[in-house]
């Protein structure tokens, strides 16, 4: 059997574009989202016949997303950070703050674990269990993650949007 006559084809089609988004919420980078998902998507081939017998792959995807992009982190040791595209300076009653630059900026100084937990639960909309699951931790892991993930994004987040205000 080939790919194409199993489905794979077809779920490619259908899915890819929600796959993309959480390897790009995972890594921060258009390029690197490209790569995880193709080399996901080269590892679920080659398993298809039993991940269509499992029952739903997609989880079984994410999941490679999340562990290739936690390995790249590891292999670098150190997380690069993109500068924000830096708004033109005007008063602050025209100024139009770009929030998607803003957040993305924000979710790429968390670390690669919250980064993940943030994706999974709230892009991805994922319950605890589920989360846990894929990332292979407790539940009470993924709670605490998440919480000091939102802390910080919420401390970034209120930081940004004051400088912002005030150039």
């Amino acid at each position: 059997m080939t790919p194409d006559t199993d489905g794979f084809t077809d779920f490619v089609a259908a899915r890819s574009t929600s796959l993309l988004r959480t390897a790009y919420l995972t890594c921060g980078s258009v390029q690197e989202a490209e790569d995880l998902l193709q080399t996901a998507l080269e590892r679920a081939c080659l398993r298809w016949d039993r991940l269509c017998r499992g029952g739903d792959p997609e989880p079984y995807i994410r999941r490679i997303i999340v562990n290739l992009a936690i390995s790249r982190w590891r292999r670098l040791a150190v997380m690069r950070f993109i500068p924000m595209h830096t708004p033109p300076e005007q008063p602050a009653a025209r100024e139009d703050i770009e929030l998607r630059h803003v957040v993305m900026d924000a979710l790429r100084a968390l670390p690669p674990r919250q980064r993940a937990v943030v994706v999974l639960r709230i892009w991805d909309d994922m319950t605890e269990a589920q989360t846990a699951k894929m990332l292979g931790c407790s539940v009470g892991t993924v709670k605490s993650q998440t919480s000091k993930a939102l802390k910080r994004l919420r401390a970034l987040l209120g930081e940004e949007v004051a400088s912002s205000a005030r150039h």
